[in-house]
């Protein structure tokens, strides 16, 4: 990070105005762009050239809300897509292909791990998911010849637990692969992965950074700072030629770029999971308000987590800022500014009082949605993680019980004066 506070990022990085110009990024709404030769154009589909030709590929609104999110994490580049889903199939695409197999925690969204589980299986790609809490020489137990990365979740959802990022980059490097790191509930604004180790970062722009749920859209930011030359072996998709651009060898054409260059030129060109500009220009609205909203979110989860903590009907409850919660040595360590908006909680009598209890709420809204300005609410094991046997739940650490619970940015007496008239009623 540069000497820039965070807040002023949120507003100045990746677009600045000349005299004259748009205060506000552009939206270049339009799907492709002209040239005054034939041989202008061939320089761009060969990478000899930087510019625009296909909005599939690059468009100048998400090339410039991409720069703001790579500065914000500290990064080298990052590309747009058009969802978190988008992100984390592509960042671990980008580096792992049939045959090969990455190392995951389970606590992790349900619809990211049955993408990995599931979906990535089905293309010859295994992954290996883990207890995150498992000690580092059990882990290095499962990594393989063909093992090419490690992922995690800075902060779980929905358990809400801390990833130790520290520990994890050090295992991954250890045995020559990157760790990627979704980084959506704690947002740069309270963690950078980067600064602990990790050399990818994938966000579901969907979430905080939107903040409005205008929306729908993902990010990928490249750290530069893993060497794919020194582990040439493991990632012949960014140190061999590309037969698909004329033979081209990312890692030694690109450098630091390689990465976000191999993901834009090869997976967003066959893919085609771009973000539209005008959803890259809603996320850029919610970026420059994002660290105010990120410290109203922590501080009311709190108010909110400390009042159900001490209600008589409530079982339990996991808030990574109580002093209580078992993750809090790692939220000073890494998050120690604030986690995030969302908490988890299970109600005395179990799965069915729990949902009952959901129903009987008039501010929160159930929604499948999360970190957003609006409180709202779901139940992971009849919702976001319904594909899940009772199994995979158990190991992903989601109770039968669990509420997940993101507060918004009402005023916090007025989300738990909601709390309080529902859980009177059960």
């Amino acid at each position: 990070m540069d000497r820039k506070g965070i807040g002023t990022k949120c507003i100045h990085e990746g677009y600045k105005p000349g005299n004259g110009e748009p205060r506000q990024v552009p939206v270049y709404q339009s799907t492709t762009f002209k040239y005054d030769t034939s041989d202008e154009m061939g320089q761009l589909f060969d990478l000899e050239k930087e510019g625009y030709f296909y909005t599939r590929l690059q468009n100048p609104t998400n090339d410039a809300v991409a720069a703001k999110i790579a500065a914000l994490e500290g990064g080298v580049a990052a590309m747009l897509t058009s969802s978190g889903q988008a992100a984390n199939f592509m960042a671990v695409f980008n580096i792992c292909e049939a045959g090969g197999h990455f190392i995951s925690s389970s606590s992790i969204y349900g619809g990211t791990f049955n993408l990995f589980t599931v979906t990535m299986k089905k293309m010859g790609i295994e992954c290996t998911m883990i207890d995150q809490d498992m000690p580092e020489e059990e882990i290095d137990k499962l990594f393989r010849p063909n093992t090419k990365a490690v992922f995690g979740e800075t902060i779980t959802n929905p358990t809400v637990d801390i990833f130790d990022i520290e520990k994890f980059a050090n295992i991954a490097h250890k045995h020559g692969v990157p760790l990627i790191v979704d980084n959506t509930f704690a947002t740069p604004v309270n963690c950078r992965p980067f600064e602990w180790g990790a050399d990818i970062v994938t966000h579901s722009t969907t979430k905080y950074m939107d903040g409005h749920a205008a929306g729908v859209g993902g990010c990928i930011v490249d750290s530069g700072n893993f060497d794919w030359l020194a582990h040439a072996d493991k990632f012949p998709g960014l140190t061999t030629p590309d037969e698909s651009y004329h033979g081209i060898t990312y890692a030694k054409r690109f450098g630091k770029g390689a990465y976000i260059t191999k993901a834009t030129a090869q997976l967003m060109r066959d893919l085609g999971c771009i973000q539209s500009p005008q959803n890259a220009f809603y996320l850029n609205l919610g970026l420059e308000s994002l660290p105010l909203r990120m410290k109203q979110h922590c501080s009311s989860a709190l108010e909110v987590a400390k009042y159900l903590n001490g209600h008589e009907k409530v079982a339990w409850v996991k808030y990574p800022a109580l002093e209580s919660d078992e993750s809090y040595g790692l939220f000073k360590k890494y998050t120690p500014d604030g986690s995030c908006g969302v908490l988890c909680f299970g109600l005395k009598g179990g799965r069915e009082i729990s949902v009952s209890f959901m129903d009987k709420l008039k501010l929160a809204r159930i929604e499948t949605h999360v970190a957003d300005s609006c409180t709202c609410l779901l139940h992971p094991a009849s919702h976001t993680h319904r594909q899940m046997t009772e199994e995979q739940l158990a190991g992903a650490g989601v109770a039968p019980d669990l509420i997940r619970f993101s507060v918004g940015l009402e005023n916090p007496e007025d989300i738990i004066a909601d709390l309080e008239q529902a859980l009177s009623q059960i």
